[in-house]
């Protein structure tokens, strides 16, 4: 072997888990405690071989499952190597703003209240106003909970449960951020700057528990809502409840390639089969 693998360990004969697992378990560890840096080029397959005595082809599926978690890139003739950066946080505001530099433009959101979203648009929306940008179509479908029926979250502290007060308060917020999402994109409508203006809103019993945007069925942005204890103002009255933060939650963002296997490319068929399972079965029509 050329280099010391050391680090790699070996493989537990008594683990039941693959061998292509197991190596890419070790190849995982090395690259997530940064003992392989990003750009870093990690050990050749013959290395790889020789190191744990298995076949090539074990090799290359351990290697290909760190490849769709986007932890490495394969350079053909050059080897495998650590992603400079790994899937990380990215801005929303200017994925949108060029999703509407396209003639037809497509917006699902599926998520708590819609806040974020009619922020993140909120820019786009005033360039097309002043004629910045000229997207001939809108269509924007919001899917959001549904807080007029008991759901897990957001919920009362004191008694880790539903609680019709904290739900009401709920509603109002996801009924402003819906309503002002359908009426942005219809004054753009109604003034004649948009061939075509939609947005349909639907809802469902489901607690939110994560936030979807997809773009132009090319790019989708996801994220988790983080629970956390905090005081409102409940009818007058503080009252502590278990809350569901938005607000500058890290998205991840995944995007369509000329690969069909590509990690990206699954992510967003697999949004998009998500969405629209949701949106024909269990969703329905939000009644302003």
């Amino acid at each position: 072997m050329t280099e010391d693998l050391d680090y790699l360990g070996q493989l537990d004969p008594d683990d039941p888990k693959q061998a292509s697992q197991q190596i890419a378990n070790k190849l995982r560890a090395a690259i997530l405690t940064r003992r392989l840096q990003p750009g870093d080029k990690l050990p050749s397959q013959p290395d790889l071989v020789a190191r744990y005595g298995v076949a090539r082809e074990t090799v290359k599926r351990a290697l290909e499952v760190l490849r769709s978690e986007r932890l490495i890139v394969t350079r053909q003739g050059s080897g495998a190597f650590v992603r400079a950066q790994t899937q990380r946080a990215v801005e929303l505001r200017p994925h949108i703003e060029a999703a509407f530099e396209r003639p037809h433009v497509s917006i699902d959101f599926a998520g708590f209240s819609g806040e974020t979203l009619r922020d993140a648009i909120a820019e786009a929306l005033d360039k097309v106003r002043v004629g910045r940008l000229a997207p001939e179509s809108i269509a924007v479908r919001v899917l959001i909970s549904d807080m007029t029926t008991p759901v897990a979250l957001p919920a009362r502290a004191e008694t880790q449960s539903d609680d019709p007060a904290v739900r009401e308060r709920a509603e109002r917020i996801t009924r402003r951020a819906a309503d002002a999402i359908i009426d942005q994109v219809a004054e753009l409508g109604d003034l004649g700057l948009i061939r075509s203006a939609t947005v349909e809103v639907r809802m469902h019993r489901a607690s939110p528990l994560f936030k979807l945007y997809i773009l132009n069925n090319e790019e989708v942005f996801y994220g988790f809502y983080p629970v956390v204890e905090r005081t409102v103002a409940i009818k007058g009255e503080p009252m502590a409840i278990y809350d569901l933060m938005g607000k500058d939650v890290p998205l991840f963002h995944y995007a369509v390639t000329d690969d069909d296997a590509s990690h990206g490319t699954q992510f967003v068929e697999a949004s998009r089969q998500w969405f629209d399972s949701m949106w024909s079965t269990i969703a329905y029509r939000y009644d302003r």
